[in-house]
């Protein structure tokens, strides 16, 4: 990534009021009030969360009304100079899922391997690519949040959920050409030896990579709130994914990085923050950092895991929390890239080809410990096997020194 691109930040926009439930009806003031508060801290940009069955109802139903409200939040948006990436399918949001009824019931059927609901998803896609595509204030379209945790519901295979992607990814390119077209999956693909959403789809689909690094997936249990482990981990799967890919080039975003309760106690929120972002805006491969989430969720609010209430930036009343006053010091002093060469673990799993050897990089593993340990002392990239011996990847990706692992 050159270095005169700036690093991004931004959130995920979750909805002071109501949550996501509030697209049913869309107050434009709420909205002005939220991108508000998030512009006030510095962020340039906002990942937004259409709720699919309540823009396509029906398989051949698109509701225009939809589309409309999606546009006019972009359009407040760019008020406060916030660019937007769009995402599709919701899917699966804060433990909720939401399916519309045509895939339920007596119509069950798999979002990834049957032909009519890939079809009727690819309608969806091509229809709202093209809508946002009119906003200069777009700049990506993700084809959903974390959708294969929409899976083992929708049954699907490494082959299956591979074509559906791609396919997908295409219809999104075509209609919106000047757009970033992303797939989005949360880190089972990584470190999980028999999930059928393979590593190789992260960094091959779509024209840039994205992460999402949450610290409840046991790595918090390693060592505490501001361990290496747990402050490390987001770097570690920037890392992972470049490591991974056969473009040397390639960016990566943090689309998804928060401080979930009770893995990271309020009172080391900002700290948290602080090591996290020290540690990962170091990567030359990092695009952009987005916070999950912009704001708490409403106490009055039933059913949700107790950790989705307090992972926002500002509270539902637009307080700003310590994490949003410690990133907004940090946007402050950290939007420029400085080059720094480094030295490389070298890991004998290739993601690419040997997806069943995952465990071996998962957090806990030799492999991780090593580069957990390394990482203390300064930035650490990670090599595959192969790639470890091509001295213009080596070279394209700042790295000076293979080391392997004791």
């Amino acid at each position: 990534m050159p270095l005169s691109d700036p690093i991004r930040y931004g959130a995920n926009y979750v909805p002071s009021a109501g949550w996501f439930h509030s697209w049913l009806d869309l107050s434009l003031d709420a909205v002005r009030r939220d991108f508000e508060d998030l512009a006030s801290i510095g962020l340039d940009h906002v990942r937004v969360f259409p709720i699919w069955p309540w823009i396509q109802p029906n398989r051949a139903m698109i509701r225009q009304r939809g589309v409309d409200d999606l546009l006019a939040l972009i359009d407040v948006a760019a008020e406060f100079d916030l660019s937007v990436a769009v995402d599709l399918l919701q899917g699966h949001l804060s433990s909720f899922d939401f399916l519309p009824s045509w895939v339920l019931t007596w119509h069950r059927r798999s979002l990834f391997t049957d032909r009519d609901v890939r079809d009727g998803i690819a309608t969806y896609a091509d229809l709202i690519a093209r809508a946002v595509a009119t906003r200069d204030n777009v700049f990506a379209v993700t084809l959903g949040n974390e959708v294969n945790n929409l899976y083992p519901s929708n049954p699907t295979t490494p082959e299956a959920s591979t074509a559906w992607a791609a396919e997908l990814v295409d219809v999104v390119r075509s209609a919106a050409p000047g757009l970033l077209a992303l797939h989005s999956l949360y880190d089972a693909t990584w470190y999980d030896p028999e999930h059928p959403f393979h590593p190789a789809d992260n960094v091959d689909l779509g024209d840039l990579t994205t992460v999402h690094s949450w610290v409840f997936n046991g790595v918090s249990a390693i060592d505490g709130p501001l361990g290496p482990a747990t402050v490390g981990h987001a770097d570690y799967l920037v890392e992972l994914a470049a490591a991974t890919s056969l473009d040397p080039t390639r960016p990566v975003w943090l689309q998804e990085i928060g401080a979930p309760l009770p893995d990271v106690p309020e009172a080391h929120a900002a700290e948290f923050v602080r090591h996290t972002l020290d540690t990962v805006t170091a990567n030359p491969a990092l695009w952009g950092v987005t916070w999950w989430c912009s704001h708490d969720l409403e106490p009055s609010l039933a059913d949700f895991p107790e950790r989705e209430y307090d992972l926002g930036l500002f509270t539902v009343d637009h307080r700003p929390k310590p994490a949003a006053k410690e990133l907004a010091t940090i946007i402050g002093e950290r939007r420029r890239r400085t080059e720094e060469r480094r030295p490389a673990l070298r890991c004998d799993v290739d993601l690419r080809t040997e997806p069943w050897r995952r465990a071996e990089v998962a957090p806990g593993s030799a492999f991780h410990t090593e580069w957990v340990r390394l990482r203390q002392t300064g930035p650490v990239a990670i090599v595959a096997g192969d790639r470890a011996a091509d001295p213009g990847h080596l070279t394209t990706r700042g790295i000076d020194t293979v080391l392997t692992q004791e």
